[in-house]
């Protein structure tokens, strides 16, 4: 199982979107050299508002490109970066993966799956509407989240588009991700 890095970003300012860069640099235990979220522990505004000591379980935001074609056919266009991720992908299932699994990435990096991503109204601010694409609910009214996935860096290396993705499964029982 597996796929191939379609782009990669990173801002060291607060900002929703993040600029696509030629390469990142994943810090183990850290994230992404340079970007506003790496740290040990939370870096996101809410979180460190609510208990600053918790650990950063968010280092690094990963979301499949497939996301923006399924959103395009809804009107709205969307490209790598724009929705704050650091790591775009191709043809891994990343929703799909459970809590632990292993992204082999490149030559080196390793991240861990932590759990998905909370969409905020944020992603209204960006695009109006949005936000219903990426979060919703399935047929048992169970709340679906679509804007990727977190991790953190088990191994330091550098990230480029073009990079293979190999995917590790932890030993089972699986456990499905739930927002982190």
């Amino acid at each position: 199982m597996g796929g191939a890095v379609t782009a990669v970003s990173s801002n060291g300012e607060y900002a929703f979107t993040k600029p696509n860069r030629a390469s990142i640099t994943l810090l183990a235990g850290l994230g992404v050299e340079g970007d506003v979220h790496a740290g040990v522990t939370v870096r996101h505004r809410s979180r460190v508002a609510q208990d600053p000591t918790q650990p950063n379980l968010r280092q690094v935001h990963l979301i499949h490109e497939e996301l923006f074609a399924e959103v395009g056919e809804q009107g709205f266009a969307v490209a790598p970066g724009e929705l704050g991720e650091n790591i775009t992908t191709g043809g891994v299932d990343l929703l799909g993966l459970p809590v632990g699994a292993l992204l082999r990435i490149g030559a080196e990096a390793v991240v861990e799956v932590t759990g998905l991503r909370n969409p905020c109204r944020q992603i209204d601010a960006f695009r109006d509407g949005l936000l219903k694409q990426v979060v919703g609910r399935d047929g048992a009214g169970n709340i679906v989240r679509k804007a990727g996935i977190m991790g953190v860096v088990r191994t330091g290396g550098v990230v480029r588009p073009g990079d293979a993705i190999e995917v590790e499964l932890p030993d089972g029982p699986h456990r499905p991700l739930d927002r982190v």
